[in-house]
């Protein structure tokens, strides 16, 4: 898109932008942190936080999230049905279409590494008509989609931790809902708690928690076999790579398909690396490599794990999924190496799934601060500041996440069908936010895309995003299908789609009825002082909201921006409190 002026015809504004960001200057440049931060500025932004996470510590924050053995234990209801096939090669499937996904995302995170970057590009690439109201979309999806993981990792964290209690009572005491629901709030606070705390460690923490997390499957691949150290007692070949089941009433093809949805929610958070890119060093390369290690590493793991598995389950499935514990994983665990052994691995298990919530809880308080940092969150003035006292954090959104979690959390008290609507909000409200801007990208935007040091290139690209695409829509409309089969139940029913469509609708609603009065796009937060009145004009004219600025050299073309403070410690200038 040009704009006119009275010099003629200017060149694509936003197109430079991203050329120039890019361009002007060496690429090994772009590695070192004051180019982290002048990249950031030519995105519209001044640095604010902290860029204290390294390459390893991205990957480390998404593949904590993905917990994977953990996430694995939680979501075994949706493989098992499927028999051995569907737990095994359901997973080699779904985690080949996610890490495609990963790598389209990657080519835009590497070439514009914004925290808020979704519902960015969402706004960047979209036509001029529909940018604000699909980014206001994106950004509210994908805030609800964050705390709806949050809430959904807690809450698998309670079963864990009252199914150890069910385990050391042999099997005599029943959590009631309330008891659930207060494991999960606590949870839940005291990860406010060390979020606001332990920022200054937070991406050394990861290298912690991956060490956990890899510690954790060691033991499990070891001690399973281990405990059924007879051949008799482990199951042969056919049965791990070619034994189905149908558990569910419906055909054994959707079943095996429904299998899926382990895989889907497992590797579900590497957009986390995308909402530390402000904070990460050298975020045009750490972004996508953190997006695609922590997609691969999963992708490899997750798979020697569900062979294992399948090598040492009890044959009666349906045994393995009643279980008195509550917990399938803890019944594998039970009958391979007894009570103690699995109060141990149990008890690490829980520990590792509540590490899993606080570094989510980190990734989505940095989306909700960018997307509040673009005023478009309810009081975003009050969630705006940064916290220079606690470590330049975004101290209020942490809060803000915990409170919401705590609310959604109550879903717990009603029942179990409908604490399950939290991890479809999760699927479903992530994968509408991943799919929009790479959908934005290809139809309207792919003359504007300039890449950065990762990419894919020009033959690859498209392809690679179309297929994204598909799956994501796939991904969808699997989450809102009920697991068990046809004619549900009230108590059986998969409610995703009122949760999901609630959020969508009530979204787009609060856009037209008075967003659409304001919201204007992602803010510009760099100095406006230096642009004449036909420069901002043009800038307008873009789609871009001038909020603070960026500039345009007289007769079209970009000058400098004027960043203010990029080199100082990040979050010197700007909007911080004293908290």
């Amino acid at each position: 898109m040009a704009t006119t002026t009275a010099s003629g015809v200017q060149p694509d504004l936003e197109k430079t932008v991203s050329r120039r960001s890019h361009t002007n200057v060496p690429p090994e440049e772009l590695l070192a942190s004051e180019a982290d931060a002048e990249l950031l500025a030519r995105l519209g932004y001044k640095q604010e936080l902290r860029r204290n996470f390294t390459m390893i510590e991205v990957f480390g924050i998404a593949f904590s999230i993905m917990g994977l053995l953990p996430s694995i234990a939680s979501t075994l209801s949706f493989s098992v049905p499927a028999g051995p096939v569907g737990m095994v090669w359901g997973w080699f499937l779904a985690s080949m279409f996610i890490f495609i996904v990963g790598v389209a995302m990657a080519d835009l995170g590497s070439a514009m590494p914004t925290s808020g970057g979704l519902y960015w590009w969402t706004h960047y690439f979209a036509s001029p008509k529909t940018r604000n109201a699909l980014s206001f979309l994106v950004g509210y999806s994908n805030s609800l989609g964050l705390v709806g993981g949050l809430c959904s990792i807690d809450y698998g964290f309670a079963l864990m931790f009252c199914s150890v209690i069910v385990i050391a009572r042999d099997g005599n005491w029943t959590p009631s809902n309330g008891v659930v629901y207060a494991v999960f709030l606590c949870c839940v606070l005291l990860h406010g708690v060390l979020a606001s705390t332990l920022s200054k460690i937070m991406g050394k923490l990861q290298t912690v928690f991956v060490a956990m997390n890899i510690i954790l499957i060691v033991a499990t691949i070891i001690a399973l076999p281990v405990g059924k150290h007879l051949s008799s007692e482990r199951n042969d070949a056919h049965f791990i790579f070619a034994q189905t089941e149908n558990l569910t009433t419906w055909p054994t093809g959707w079943a095996f398909m429904l299998s899926w949805l382990s895989p889907i929610w497992t590797i579900g958070a590497f957009d986390s690396c995308v909402h530390m890119s402000e904070e990460a060093s050298n975020a045009a390369k750490a972004v996508p490599y953190g997006i695609m290690m922590s997609i691969g590493s999963c992708w490899f793991l997750g798979f020697i794990i569900m062979i294992v598995i399948a090598a040492t389950i009890n044959p009666d499935l349906e045994a393995v999924l009643g279980s008195s514990f509550g917990q399938p994983m803890a019944q594998i665990y039970y009958d391979a190496i007894g009570k103690h052994g699995t109060l141990g691995l149990m008890s690490l298990l829980f520990i590792v799934q509540f590490v899993m919530g606080l570094s989510i809880l980190v990734a989505a308080s940095r989306q909700t601060w960018a997307f509040s940092r673009d005023g478009a969150l309810p009081f975003s003035s009050f969630f705006r500041p940064i916290s220079k006292r606690m470590g330049y954090i975004p101290l209020r959104t942490i809060w803000g996440c915990v409170f919401l979690a705590a609310v959604l959390g109550l879903l717990c008290l009603i029942a179990p069908a409908a604490a399950a609507a939290l991890f479809s909000l999760a699927v479903a409200g992530n994968n509408l936010a991943w799919g929009l801007p790479i959908f934005c990208r290809v139809i309207w935007g792919q003359h504007k895309f300039v890449p950065g040091p990762f990419y894919t290139g020009d033959r690859f690209s498209k392809p690679i995003a179309w297929v994204a695409i598909i799956f994501l829509i796939f991904g969808i409309i699997l989450a809102m299908f009920p697991d068990g089969g046809p004619n549900p139940t009230p108590q059986s029913m998969n409610y995703t789609v009122v949760i999901n469509m609630a959020v969508w609708g009530g979204a787009m609603l609060y856009y037209f009825i008075d967003a659409r009065k304001w919201f204007t796009g992602p803010k510009i937060t760099i100095d406006v002082a230096a642009l004449s009145d036909e420069q901002q004009a043009a800038l307008v004219a873009e789609g871009l909201d001038l909020g603070v600025g960026e500039g345009i050299a007289p007769g079209g073309g970009l000058m400098e921006p004027q960043i203010t403070g990029v080199n100082e410690k990040a979050g010197e200038k700007g909007d911080t409190d004293s908290n």
